[in-house]
């Protein structure tokens, strides 16, 4: 990857002052196009790709920073650790610390939370947490939602969005006042992971008037102090911290810094190309971000969006490049979203509301049509009619960027216009709310999800702490449209096939999956075939189970043969699931209804149920089909 910053050596600085940075370059040769929704390839066109578990994006391939060579000679210098003042204002006192302008950022927090707020509450997840009762030091043991959200302070953004300004004021100095007791200055633990610091920092300089223009005399000087502390710990920490959303929030930051504090320059020009690099280092080529979470995504379009804010605050151009990759975010962030607007449940996260996304994408003022067929984030979307299908054919992330990572590798989910029939689990990231603890663990597991499992083994080691380890490495994916017949005559249909090698070195066998939707969307069908890693097969059989977890409200019922079930959304639509070929002649082969559970947009679980394929197979391999069928 092109590197716009860097830490060489003095020469390779003066080098990049004598280079043309002055080029810009369009979308690389390889890119394609979006399509609109619903829109395919031609029949003709197959598309196979042996998907990489990591490809970041060369922001440089996109679009190439202007720089002026005097620009580049104080980034180094800076650096190096000469002051910002030194720099901007030589021969001159440092400026006092004050917030050079005021910040009227587009980004919308939840109302509901910040009415919560007001009333003495942090509201995270869908639990209530009275503001007197938490612990703001380091030593504290908060859930993972609410630690975020405190040490954050991405709960001034909802409390903005409650009511208006002076009417917010008295809650804001409150938390902030408490916060500052707590933790007097940088040192180590919750409050001072990178992350939390860069996202603590933004927030204090897009909503210093909430926090800065109070009746509070005293707190005041004490949150400038903290401002320029947390800045000056950010310059020198951010750069060690690993890739990741965390090393791009605290550029962010120290970006905002430069640009809202005085002689700020030189921080600016620092923070502007680490945050350039970072960001590459962060999505890959297609828009996706590498840990392939939608909260991800969305968290690092809102960062950008408050950043783009604070560079119009002080009528000072963004970077090209800033704007470019807001852009490249969007469009993968909506192959997410199912027909009612809601995301679906992948890698941990609950099925993020609709109001909430589309708050967030009218923030940035993009329009802009959804990542059909990605190359690296790894999600297709099929679409017929009212029809969506989401089709994680992607291997999991490397461990660098794994949030809560999750084993859903050949995992799908199907809505039909706002009812969800087919599900994960999803709210793995948010255990210790309303979903306990206790079983955060298994809803990232395999079985979680609408996939294959063999002998109740993850495709993928599930390990401690959102980590995971060794299993699928590589999916290899094809995607085209075919000509199916039908009563009318014949169809056409997207048909994406995919397979992943995850249990290729336990049992020697390969998961292949084939999901193929009608471009009117009454029909999905499917194959999960398991072949052998080589011509000399394993003996004996092996268990295996194929999981489909229905949506909330879907009422199941097992046709009398036991080889179907019919499915009533709770809007009244009617889908028949049947099995078929090999599947639906085995006798040791059997469709049984099982519980399982939903968490949705607000963090609360649902009890719901699944459907299961499940029986022996033979260790030389097998193949399964079914059929969803919308009926009337």
């Amino acid at each position: 990857m092109a590197t716009l910053f860097n830490k060489e050596p003095v020469e390779a600085e003066f080098e990049e002052i004598a280079a043309d940075q002055n080029a810009a370059f369009g979308l690389g040769p390889g890119d394609e196009p979006l399509r609109e929704e619903g829109e395919t390839a031609s029949a003709a066109s197959v598309e196979t790709a042996n998907v990489e578990t990591e490809r970041a994006l060369a922001l440089t391939d996109v679009i190439a920073p202007r720089t002026k060579p005097g620009e580049a000679l104080i980034r180094f210098a800076y650096r190096l650790g000469v002051p910002g003042h030194a720099l901007a204002a030589p021969f001159r006192r440092p400026a006092p610390v004050r917030i050079l302008a005021t910040v009227q950022s587009p980004v919308a927090g939840d109302r509901a939370a910040g009415i919560a707020l007001r009333a003495g509450h942090f509201l995270v997840h869908g639990v209530k947490q009275p503001i007197h009762s938490v612990e703001f030091d380091a030593a504290a043991r908060l859930s993972p939602g609410l630690e975020r959200t405190v040490h954050s302070f991405s709960w001034l953004d909802d409390l903005a969005a409650s009511a208006p300004r002076e009417d917010c004021i008295a809650v804001a100095e409150r938390i902030t006042s408490l916060w500052l007791d707590a933790n007097p200055s940088p040192a180590k633990g919750p409050p001072w992971d990178v992350e939390h610091t860069g996202l603590r920092l933004l927030a204090w300089l897009v909503h210093a008037p909430l926090v800065l223009a109070g009746q509070d005399g005293a707190l005041k000087p004490r949150l400038l102090t903290a401002i320029e502390e947390t800045a000056n710990w950010l310059d020198r920490k951010t750069v060690r911290h690993g890739a990741g959303l965390g090393q791009v929030a605290g550029w962010a930051a120290v970006t905002a810094a430069g640009l809202l504090l005085p002689e700020g320059r030189p921080r600016r020009l620092y923070g502007e190309a680490a945050l350039i690099k970072s960001l590459g280092e962060l999505v890959a080529e297609d828009g996706g971000v590498l840990a392939r979470c939608p909260l991800a995504q969305m968290e690092a379009i809102r960062i950008l969006t408050h950043l783009i804010a604070c560079y119009e605050a002080v009528e000072v151009d963004a970077p090209d490049a800033i704007w470019v990759m807001r852009e490249l975010l969007v469009p993968p962030l909506l192959a997410l979203r199912h027909e009612d607007g809601a995301l679906g449940s992948w890698q941990g996260q609950m099925a993020i509301s609709a109001d909430r996304v589309a708050s967030l994408i009218a923030s940035t003022g993009i329009r802009t049509r959804p990542l059909n067929e990605p190359q690296h984030w790894g999600y297709q979307r099929l679409r017929g009619g009212k029809t969506t299908v989401q089709f994680d054919a992607g291997p999991p992330p490397r461990a660098r960027h794994t949030r809560v990572g999750c084993a859903s590798t050949l995992a799908f989910e199907l809505s039909d216009g706002p009812s969800r029939l087919i599900v994960n689990c999803g709210g793995a990231a948010i255990a210790g709310g309303l979903v306990p603890a206790r079983i955060g663990q298994g809803l990232r597991a395999t079985a979680a999800h609408s996939t294959l499992v063999l002998d109740d083994a993850n495709s993928t080691a599930v390990l401690l702490h959102g980590k995971l380890g060794r299993g699928a490495e590589t999916v290899e994916v094809e995607r085209r449209v075919v000509k199916r017949a039908s009563g009318n005559g014949n169809a056409e249909a997207i048909r994406v096939e995919a397979s992943h090698d995850g249990y290729a070195a336990r049992f020697g066998l390969t998961h292949s999956r084939i999901l193929t939707l009608r471009s009117d969307g009454t029909e999905l069908g499917g194959e999960d075939i398991l072949l052998p890693v080589s011509r000399k097969g394993k003996r004996g059989k092996i268990g295996f189970a194929i999981r489909f977890h229905l949506g909330r409200g879907v009422d199941a019922r097992i046709t009398q043969d036991t080889r179907g079930a019919s499915l009533l959304t709770p809007d009244g639509k009617l889908w028949q699931f049947r099995l078929r070929g090999e599947a639906a002649r085995e006798s040791e082969i059997k469709l049984s209804l099982e519980d399982s559970l939903w968490v949705d947009g607000e963090g609360r679980p649902h009890a719901t149920e699944q459907l299961v394929i499940e029986g022996l197979t033979s260790r030389g391999g097998g193949q399964f089909s079914w059929l969803l069928k919308k009926m009337g």
